[in-house]
């Protein structure tokens, strides 16, 4: 169990004053301590505003304030990602634990949940949809499988990634939320160890790595010197793994299958000509995220496939 240490408000309102100085300095968002203390000290916004925590004589803390302080001093030196300070952070309705052996969950991606839940609400067979497999390649945190086991309950999630350190992790979130029983965990590279589910996949959600390699280095600092390089880097021209899921994955969807991945901003035309020059795809769609930018690729397994 995870422990806690006792400060007092006032050292607390101490701390954060001096917290907020450093950030405008560095040209760090304020609002990041803010959040940090309803993650780590369990604050409220109101509290925080109004700073009637200060008079507190004892508050719980996840960490001490010396290892707060620490990690803030990596955040303004080294760029350390606020969320891998906190170990946490939100994603639709769950609190999910990250570390740096897993991409931070970003806000776009909730929309495949979203649009997962529309293509089978969309299709003639949507019972039969929302009742079978589902896969989520590159599972990471498990934030998608998750969203999915929620989404889906009477549905089977399967969850994949080459990574151990983050199917520990993606199995941990699902483990405090109560969503294990749906959800089950592989090890090894995309459809790759699910080979027993050939042509039985309702769905397969993925946000493969899908940033140009020489595109990696030239990302902000919290990203390219903390976020894992195996969840970012999509080969020459960021398509390397889409290629793969494109390519592979009609042998695994049933009839009338849903595929559906998140990609880079300028990648849409590609991915459509991709999708239908393999030929076992119909009712290609692209999607735009909530700024407007072309993120998501949406097509059906064809029934003749």
């Amino acid at each position: 169990m995870r422990k806690y240490d006792v400060v007092s408000g006032l050292q607390l309102w101490e701390w954060r004053n001096k917290a907020i100085k450093t950030a405008i300095a560095d040209h760090i968002p304020v609002a990041e301590i803010d959040w940090l203390l309803q993650e780590l000290a369990g604050l409220d916004r109101l509290a925080l505003r109004l700073e009637s925590f200060k008079d507190k004589v004892e508050m719980s803390m996840a960490l001490s304030l010396e290892e707060l302080d620490q990690l803030w001093q990596r955040r303004l030196e080294e760029r350390l990602p606020v969320q891998y300070i906190a170990g946490s952070t939100p994603w639709r309705k769950f609190r999910l634990k990250v570390s740096n052996a897993v991409l931070i969950p970003r806000p776009e991606t909730e929309c495949l949940i979203d649009l997962a839940v529309a293509a089978t609400a969309n299709s003639a067979i949507a019972s039969q949809l929302q009742q079978g497999n589902w896969v989520d390649l590159g599972t990471g945190s498990g934030a998608i499988a998750l969203g999915l086991a929620d989404a889906f309950p009477q549905a089977t999630i399967h969850a994949v990634d080459f990574s151990r350190e983050a199917l520990a992790i993606a199995q941990e979130n699902a483990d405090t939320l109560g969503l294990a029983d749906h959800i089950r965990f592989y090890h090894g590279s995309w459809w790759q160890p699910l080979t027993d589910l050939k042509g039985q996949v309702s769905g397969m959600v993925s946000n493969p790595p899908y940033i140009p390699s020489d595109v990696v280095p030239t990302l902000q600092p919290e990203v390219v010197n903390h976020e894992p390089h195996l969840a970012l880097d999509g080969g020459a021209d960021g398509l390397d793994d889409i290629r793969q899921l494109i390519e592979v994955s009609p042998l695994y969807l049933s009839s009338g299958g849903v595929w559906l991945i998140e990609m880079m901003a300028g990648q849409a035309e590609a991915v459509k000509t991709l999708l239908q020059q393999q030929g076992s795809y119909h009712n290609i769609q692209i999607h735009k995220d909530l700024e407007g930018i072309e993120r998501f690729a949406l097509a059906y397994v064809s029934d003749e496939c």
